[in-house]
């Protein structure tokens, strides 16, 4: 349910064999790299006796098999050292094993090192860092801390490094409990942490990004929710902000001034008490669990008319609270849709709806990814334990990833599986990226119609009409997860036996309507607000081929929607019972590294026209 903003000539095609590559595993032509590399290996390498290019060629020794340890994520100088002491002719498994064993070396000789550049990611001085080791010993991990705490400028503490460019100011991150000493955490806590962050390093993610997924995720939280957490985002990543239609270029006067002063609110006080994610994340219960909980709504925030707010979970620091201080101080609904499909998607849920005797859509949906897609289970191997797809995104792997794992499991294509090495590396790629097993060593990306499986809609819902292949992914990633929010709005067909008015913004696909229209609770009215000239050609087309008999009105833009407009659609038609939407999460998900600032964003602080909006629907229906 985001606004979209980027023009067809403005789009990146991330279904290309070569616009979208792992930053790690960048390739190049197989004849000449091996070359390259080797070049690179005997001015970087440590070696006591560096290998020359021409020595591995006349010791034998094969560029493809050089170029696939490479795309594997292995060091070169590693890869020189191993060959050079496997010999020409060793299996490639040999010279895997004996490159792990250089790691593992590395890592015990390194610890000094590694603490150094734990703080200077956290922009301390380097010279103060390395006394405080000195003075401190390395293993002092707290006491180093509070030593350059103590000593710091304060604009040190928020500085990172240009090339991670991770936004630390915006998130909960507390330094003394980061860095406790290892008996001061539960018993193998630290080490876990380590090996989460290591695991997610070798996935392509940095250093400082892994840091803050484990400490804001929890220590007992398994590598694919760390993997979920730093994905989840990445549905931010639409250039909204840099590419726009020339219908679309109008100037936001009232959204600057609110996102002006949305910066100029008073934080939360030091008594209130901030937001916490749960864990598990099944907001007030599941369809077969559900939890005998009751809650109390501010006289001002009862319905009807209800509303229906929604965005990402995992939103910068204090967002959560600004929203629910905007929605009738109602606490946010968090539920991840993981619960509720084979898909994960962390979302947080501000409404007034009622919270019990919902019910689930049928048929139900397939919990498992086996389930969803029966035909990937002749060819999904033993040692991918995955039964869930992480968060669904706006893009997708390129085809030389998917050539990359199949060239890294061929070798081993008659053996029972392949190394553990090897099997980390696809596993962990086939995560980051949500690949399904399509063949015998081929693992390949979601079709648009397998995301709308996993996501609730009807078969070919985002197909034709103009909409491109990057157009679906892009509008598929931003959607509504349809089971999760039918499940809230079953509580309307006792209320509304006759039909529903509804107002929905920030409309996308229309995810809203899918989960109303398979409800069944009839749409007597949809006022519809969704810039994108694609997505609203989608509702047309969802509109007539469902047989609707209600009526649809479309607009663009939320800001066209003036007040007096809204008056005169309530005195047409009798009022709205729902005002459902989701405002853009660009400036909020973890993933946008460039303009994460919030409420504040240009394209986020549209938060603020749905408070107008539904600040009119509800002032209006309570003066009559």
């Amino acid at each position: 349910m985001a606004q979209d903003s980027a023009g067809d000539d403005d789009y990146v095609d991330w279904n290309t064999d070569d616009d979208f590559e792992i930053d790690n595993f960048q390739s190049s032509p197989v004849h000449s790299r091996a070359e390259t590399l080797v070049g690179v290996a005997v001015t970087t390498s440590s070696l006591s006796s560096p290998i020359e290019t021409t020595d591995l060629v006349q010791m034998g020794f094969s560029d493809e098999i050089f170029a696939t340890l490479f795309d594997m994520g292995f060091p070169v100088e590693m890869i020189a050292r191993a060959i050079k002491e496997a010999g020409p002719n060793a299996d490639t498994s040999v010279i895997i094993d004996t490159i792990s064993k250089y790691s593992s070396e590395n890592e015990a000789g390194s610890s000094k090192s590694k603490t150094i550049d734990h703080f200077l990611a956290m922009g301390f001085d380097e010279e103060k860092v390395i006394n405080a080791i000195h003075e401190h010993g390395e293993e002092n991990m707290d006491q180093i801390a509070n030593t350059l705490l103590s000593c710091a400028e304060p604009k040190k503490l928020t500085e990172v490094k240009e090339e991670d460019d991770i936004d630390w100011s915006d998130d909960e991150i507390n330094y003394s409990e980061t860095l406790l000493s290892d008996d001061e955490k539960e018993p193998n806590s630290s080490n876990l942490n380590r090996n989460q962050i290591r695991s997610l390093v070798k996935m392509g993610f940095s250093e400082l990004e892994a840091s803050l997924a484990v400490e804001r995720c929890g220590e007992n939280v398994d590598i694919a929710e760390l993997t979920d957490f730093l994905c989840a985002a990445q549905m931010a990543r639409e250039f909204t902000e840099f590419h726009t239609e020339p219908e679309e270029q109008r100037p936001r006067h009232d959204v600057k001034k609110r996102r002006l002063e949305s910066k100029r609110e008073p934080s939360s006080s030091v008594d209130d008490e901030p937001v916490r994610l749960p864990n598990p994340m099944i907001g007030f219960g599941l369809p077969n669990e559900p939890r005998e909980e009751t809650r109390i709504l501010p006289e001002l925030a009862r319905g009807p008319p209800f509303f229906y707010y929604e965005n990402v979970a995992l939103a910068p620091k204090g967002v959560w609270e600004t929203i629910s201080r905007h929605l009738y101080e109602i606490p946010p609904e968090f539920v991840d849709s993981k619960y509720f499909c084979a898909a994960a998607r962390k979302r947080g849920y501000i409404h007034n709806l009622p919270i019990s005797n919902r019910f689930q859509l049928q048929p139900p949906p397939k919990y498992t990814i086996n389930e969803a897609f029966p035909l990937t289970k002749k060819w999904w191997p033993d040692w991918d334990k995955r039964t869930k797809l992480n968060c669904i995104l706006t893009v997708t792997g390129s085809a030389q990833l998917t050539n990359r794992i199949r060239s890294a499991l061929e070798p081993y294509s008659g053996e029972p599986e392949p190394p553990k090495n090897v099997q980390r590396f696809v596993i962990d790629q086939c995560r980051r990226w949500n690949l399904v097993w399509v063949g015998k060593n081929k693992a390949a990306p979601l079709e648009p119609d397998e995301m709308e499986n996993l996501l609730g809609f009807p078969r070919n819902h985002t197909r034709g009409g103009g909409m491109s292949r990057t157009e679906r992914y892009k509008s598929l990633g931003n959607s509504f997860q349809v089971d999760t929010v039918a499940y809230h709005l079953s509580v309307l067909k006792p209320i509304f036996p006759d039909g529903i008015n509804v107002l929905s913004l920030f409309t996308g696909i229309g995810g809203g309507e899918v989960a109303l229209h398979r409800l069944q609770i009839r749409m007597k009215l949809v006022v519809s607000v969704e810039i994108s000239k694609v997505n609203r050609n989608i509702l047309k087309d969802f509109w007539e081929q469902t047989n609707q008999t209600g009526v649809l009105i479309e607009f663009s833009d939320v800001q066209t929607l003036t007040n007096d407009t809204i008056e005169d659609l309530m005195k047409k038609y009798g009022g709205f019972d729902l005002v459902i939407g989701g405002s853009p999460c660009n400036n909020l998900a973890g993933g946008n590294r460039v303009s994460r600032v919030g409420l504040g964003g240009d394209q986020s602080s549209l938060f603020f026209e749905y408070c107008r909006i539904l600040e009119v629907v509800r002032g209006r229906m309570r003066r009559y």
